[in-house]
């Protein structure tokens, strides 16, 4: 027990290793989206909304009181950004690092816990070499996921990824949302490159990435909605991002999508889809957590017997841990019960 006692790291922290930029949004036409972009703004809007919540009974059951309450007006003010009157394609633009260094947290006081994190990291680095963490990764650039709501009901979503002088095009709807199975060429290139980042065997990685997406003339788009805690009476009740006057994407938001590669939780039989890399499992906008403590799938049962040289039951709970890591985060244990 003493020695147990002794292994309990009290700080510990882990930088993220795949660092996304801000995304910025353009218009074009499909035909000349590698020669001319524009830089997409954003414009608000007032409008008179109708009323669609939920009404009390003494209210829905009365006509004349819900009358008097559809009457009311909802004033709104909100932002919206749209493709202009002669554009049908959305361009889509950020760039993203991948660093290594997985097995040396940013901060750990405890000596012994580090020796033996570090043992088992360079284990896992390696036996695996980080190939199917880099896997998931590329498929997830290669899909569009990160394009979110953009995405959806495109009719043609093509993706360009350059590194150096090496450039790869893909197809985005060649590869699905739902499982990561892709022996595309090149795919696996750029896993490849992925995974020399991550585990150390080139310094870093700088990935430029440029998504197109045909979505019809002058259709409306979706940049990153900003939350503000303190809106007042009369403020915007929407407010989307922008960047020196671009409409743009929250590098959150991006890298909640690349980091949608888990497939390992318990419930995924069943649900059939990836979920974001969390140590709770946490899907917020379901307001569920698929990795219980409960259930010990949960990150810190997993990384406390993984950091201390113990064996998991399987490959996939490994690749989870390291993927956790890999998002970074503070994982401190404290030393009382």
């Amino acid at each position: 027990m003493a020695k147990v006692e002794k292994m309990i790291a009290t700080v510990l922290a882990f930088e993220k290793k795949l660092v996304p930029s801000d995304g910025y949004l353009y218009g074009t036409t499909w035909e000349k989206r590698y020669q001319t972009t524009t830089p997409l703004k954003l414009i608000e809007k007032s409008v008179r909304g109708t009323i669609s919540n939920r009404l009390k009974d003494a209210i829905k059951n009365d006509p004349l009181k819900l009358n008097a309450e559809v009457e009311k007006p909802n004033l709104q003010k909100v932002d919206a950004c749209a493709l202009g009157e002669h554009h049908d394609t959305l361009k889509l633009h950020f760039t993203l690092k991948v660093l290594g260094g997985v097995e040396k947290p940013s901060a750990c006081n405890n000596e012994a816990f580090n020796q033996a994190y570090a043992t088992a990291a360079k284990s896992y680095v390696e036996q695996e070499g980080f190939t199917e963490l880099a896997k998931r990764y590329a498929i997830n650039l290669a899909n569009g996921r990160y394009l979110w709501r953009n995405r959806v009901g495109a009719e043609k979503v093509e993706v360009v990824i350059s590194a150096g002088s090496d450039t790869w095009t893909f197809n985005a709807h060649d590869f699905s949302l739902k499982n990561f199975d892709s022996s595309h060429a090149n795919v696996l290139a750029l896993a490849q490159k992925i995974a020399d980042a991550l585990s150390g065997k080139i310094p870093y990685l700088l990935l430029n990435i440029e998504a197109y997406a045909l979505v019809g003339t002058a259709q409306e788009v979706y940049p990153s909605e900003e939350l503000v805690l303190d809106k007042g009476k009369g403020d915007k009740s929407k407010i989307l991002y922008s960047v020196n006057d671009v409409a743009a994407m929250h590098s959150q938001k991006i890298g909640n999508a690349l980091r949608t590669i888990d497939t390992w939780y318990p419930e995924f039989d069943d649900k059939k889809t990836a979920i974001a890399i969390e140590p709770y499992g946490a899907v917020t906008n379901l307001g569920k957590a698929y990795r219980t403590p409960k259930d010990k799938v949960d990150f810190f049962n997993l990384f406390d017997k993984y950091a201390l040289g113990e064996s998991l039951a399987n490959t996939e709970q490994e690749h989870y841990v390291m993927a956790v890591l890999v998002r970074g985060g503070v994982f401190g244990q404290s030393g009382k019960e």
